[in-house]
């Protein structure tokens, strides 16, 4: 159940303008999140060997044991391949937000989102960061604010909440993320923030973070790059006076709220890819492995030939098992069998055991020309599984990429 970002204690949003972009056109582009109390943290990033410096920075001052009070970002630039001007750049946001909001800078963490290759305009961010600082509130507005500053290409704001009741106390999860081209988040210009006002030890934070990207924002793909700039972090402040550990009570119902709140995010980015008319769940299932799992899934997922048919609505089942044949999973023709379906239905069954089931065809076509359908692949070798979310390629895609 939804009940919006600013329900988590203690902690306060803003958005503002600063014309990061030059455009002069009034769109929000430096957001803060600032928490009163200090949190524990994690955070997973990009494996781009090309990351950006915000990445660089915030893998630097990541630690266990440390206390953090938020994170800066700015949309329109993405500080990524600006040097040693990058760095410092990046280390001059962290310091003038901290000396705005009065805490130390390295309990802060900033991010950068936009074009690539590009210095940032440091005068306009100045005053975007002291007026952001003036700005924090906790009313929605504040949070949506917020959640609008981040945005890039993408069409609407992406956020999601839950709460869960521990021992009688109400425990706040909320998150929000932007993203809609380049990607292809292997890491963990995709960025994701959540915050929760339960109490978690940074190490536990961090294992739970791995756990929920993994099967969230790592199993997503729209185009296949994985930015420069790919993060997310968590922060946890302890206002809830709940304390939670595995194993403890309530553990169990806060790892379930955090892993879905990271899954509706994921599939929030997912679902606004850049010009998509398409979004496919594709599920793996009988591998070998997780490993080969996760390979076939991402070959189909990523293929153009297989994404070029779901836009011309073409259930062309032979590219899938063409991908997999290539991916280096362990498969044979006798082995797979494929199926299409839609969410809440009986998979349709389109190839198994080197037999096409060509009365069912009807059923397939009807099933692709649907926005959102899924795809199950049953490899035949063993009992592992891997799930992604992908999309078409379309021309609109083509078009709005070709050029900055």
């Amino acid at each position: 159940m939804e009940f919006g970002l600013t329900t988590v204690g203690g902690v306060v949003w803003s958005g503002v303008s600063c014309d990061v972009r030059g455009l002069e056109d009034g769109r929000l582009d430096v957001a803060l999140i600032y928490s009163r109390s200090p949190c524990t943290a994690a955070g997973v990033f990009t494996t781009n060997r090309m990351a950006a410096a915000p990445v660089m920075l915030g893998r630097e001052q990541l630690g266990e044991e440390k206390r953090y009070h938020g994170v800066l970002i700015n949309s329109g630039n993405a500080n990524a391949c600006t040097g040693r001007q990058g760095m410092e750049d990046a280390r001059r946001m962290r310091r003038l937000a901290a000396e705005r909001v009065g805490c130390d800078e390295t309990a802060l963490f900033v991010c950068s989102t936009g074009r690539i290759g590009r210095l940032l305009p440091m005068e306009k961010l100045e005053d975007g960061i002291r007026r952001a600082a003036l700005g924090l509130g906790c009313t929605e507005a504040h949070g949506l604010m917020a959640a609008d500053a981040i945005l890039t290409s993408d069409t609407r704001r992406k956020v999601v909440s839950r709460r869960i009741r521990v021992g009688g106390r109400i425990v706040s999860i909320a998150g929000m993320a932007k993203g809609a081209g380049m990607i292809e988040p292997n890491m963990a210009t995709m960025l994701a923030f959540i915050v929760t006002d339960a109490a978690v030890e940074g190490s536990v934070l961090q294992g739970l973070l791995e756990e929920s990207v993994s099967g969230s924002f790592n199993a997503i793909t729209v185009d296949g790059d994985s930015s420069t700039n790919d993060t997310v972090l968590v922060f946890a402040n302890g206002e809830a006076g709940v304390t939670l550990c595995p194993n403890g009570s309530g553990w169990d119902l806060f790892r379930e709220a955090f892993a879905d709140v990271c899954m509706e995010l994921a599939r929030k980015i997912v679902g606004d890819g850049e010009k998509i008319t398409k979004v496919v769940e594709i599920v793996v299932e009988g591998a070998a492995s997780v490993a080969d799992a996760r390979r076939a899934a991402r070959a189909v997922g990523n293929s153009l030939l297989v994404k070029a048919s779901w836009y011309g609505e073409d259930p062309n089942w032979g590219r899938l098992v063409d991908a997999v044949g290539y991916s280096g999973a362990e498969v044979s023709q006798d082995s797979i069998a494929v199926h299409y379906g839609l969410e809440g239905q009986p998979w349709v069954s389109v190839f198994a055991a080197g037999e096409v089931h060509l009365d069912n065809k009807p059923l397939w076509e009807a099933i692709v020309r649907e926005r959102q359908f899924r795809v199950k692949i049953d490899l035949g070798q063993g009992q592992d599984a891997f799930r992604l979310w992908a999309t078409d390629l379309t021309e609109g895609y083509v078009h709005f990429n070709r050029s900055e």
